[in-house]
């Protein structure tokens, strides 16, 4: 069997002159999923194109790390059949890579009338959406599921479906497939300008030229400028901010389940929720802005959230914060994605994909080839991808350093050099000769969790510095 070609890796210089079969804009959680949906046709010439030096530098790096079951999507629209499959298929896609999922289960957790009187209803909404095994709890039980839960609830709805993620290593396993199946990812090319003539959409990018018979814009919170460069005026992309707050890993037996508030029209509000690396995390906000690139963290926002947090699991706000980040969603003004094929310019747009892309990647990427297929992109004969394995970030199952048979067949997976997180030699070089390395500190940190613990790299930045310049000379 011939090995598949492997695609080109570039941050700097001109972009090929030879045109493009199809070029995907925006290599966040979709964007990626999408280059890996396209890269089963070998036959076609297919660019990854994103503006940020890293894949997954919008809003896939910046979420709540939740797969979400659906339960509480609009039935009927194309979010919700997108989630539900999505859901199925990550999940899968995740087991057989190695990317860390923990089945945690959720609590929709009602602290007055109003909110316990709404939980049949999200049930119902739940039965609609496939979601056939939620359960209303009273509470002694969920005092009995989550005994430090602060006081006052009066019941909760539970989910057993949901799960949690590493959204870093999703993105990242999406795009190492692309790549190594021919997919030329180029990085720092930032689109500035667009147009469609002649039957070739010609993008002026921040890196020069490139020209793709075929375009898919999955652009997140610059989509709709896209958009309107081609023509359309379709939706509004309205960044809203999701400040969270991350506690140590002291905090996880604190929390069992992911504790979810009665959603609102703004969102599904204020969570807390343990992840895969063995945090626990406090969030998000959510605030409409002008600015697509405010992803600065603000005093009130953080003291919002405590004031939250302090209702919902008041021991939570003993315990130290070691980081805090937020993130940009893109919202518009219509409540479903906005995904739309304009087969006349060869193009197909994917806008308005807000926190649940993460969990529908896969199966927005499935939707978005039909679309093309149909819109009369020759695809031609599909093949299997080489299944690959992803470094484990997760607490839940062993990492390198806790694997005798690795340390003896390599001893650089036992040699520690991040204590914090437990992040051996091994692992950084593997990331650092990885066929999509990182270019900077805190992309090396997204691999590997190296600076990422409690000290923040105080103790180990140096020695991380050290190993990833040595890479780089």
């Amino acid at each position: 069997m011939t090995a598949p070609a492997h695609g080109a890796v570039t941050r700097h210089g001109s972009l090929p002159s030879p045109p493009y079969d199809i070029a995907v804009v925006g290599a966040g959680v979709v964007g990626t999923a999408i280059a890996r949906s396209l890269a089963h046709h070998p036959r076609l010439r297919i660019a990854l194109v994103e503006a940020e030096d890293d894949v997954g530098q919008g809003s896939s790096k910046a979420n709540t790390a939740i797969l979400h079951t659906g339960f509480d999507a609009t039935p009927g629209f194309l979010e919700a059949r997108l989630v539900r499959e999505g859901a199925r298929l990550l999940a899968a896609y995740a087991a057989a890579n190695g990317i860390p999922v923990e089945p945690v289960g959720a609590l929709l957790v009602a602290w007055d009338e109003e909110q316990l009187a709404a939980l049949p209803r999200l049930a119902e909404k739940a039965e609609r959406n496939d979601c056939t095994d939620t359960r209303l709890i009273g509470p002694a039980e969920l005092y009995d599921r989550e005994p430090h839960l602060g006081p006052g609830a009066l019941g909760a709805l539970h989910v057993p479906g949901e799960s949690i993620i590493c959204p870093w290593t999703t993105t990242l396993a999406y795009a190492t497939q692309a790549v190594r199946h021919g997919v030329d990812l180029h990085l720092n090319t930032r689109v500035e300008r667009a147009s469609h003539t002649d039957g070739t959409h010609h993008l002026t990018t921040s890196r020069g030229a490139l020209r793709t018979r075929w375009l898919v814009n999955a652009a997140g919170l610059h989509a709709d400028t896209l958009d309107r460069a081609l023509g359309h005026d379709d939706f509004t992309v309205t960044p809203r901010r999701g400040q969270l707050l991350v506690f140590d890993k002291f905090a996880r037996e604190l929390v069992r389940h992911i504790l979810l508030p009665v959603p609102t029209a703004l969102g599904k509000g204020v969570l807390v929720a343990p992840t895969v690396y063995g945090n626990v995390l406090l969030g998000p906000t959510a605030e409409d802005l002008d600015d697509k690139r405010a992803t600065v963290s603000t005093a009130e926002g953080l003291e919002g959230l405590r004031d939250k947090g302090s209702r919902i699991l008041p021991g939570l706000l003993d315990e130290e914060v070691t980081a805090v980040y937020a993130g940009l969603r893109a919202a518009t003004e219509h409540e479903d994605y906005r995904i739309s094929a304009h087969p006349e310019q060869a193009y197909v747009t994917v806008g308005g994909i807000r926190s649940t892309g993460l969990t529908a990647s896969l199966a927005i990427a499935a939707h978005v080839t039909g679309l093309l297929a149909e819109a009369g992109l020759a695809l031609g004969p599909a093949t299997e991808l080489d299944p690959i394995r992803m470094p484990n970030l997760g607490e839940a199952f062993p990492r390198p350093y806790q694997r005798p048979e690795l340390i003896a067949a390599d001893p650089e997976y036992g040699t520690l050099v991040c204590h914090c997180e437990r992040v051996t030699r091994g692992e950084i070089r593997d990331a650092l000769t990885s066929p999509i390395p990182p270019s900077t500190l805190d992309a090396l940190r997204r691999r590997t969790r190296a600076r990422a613990g409690r000290c923040q790299g105080f103790y180990c930045g140096a020695a991380v510095r050290e190993l990833f310049e040595g890479a780089r000379r």
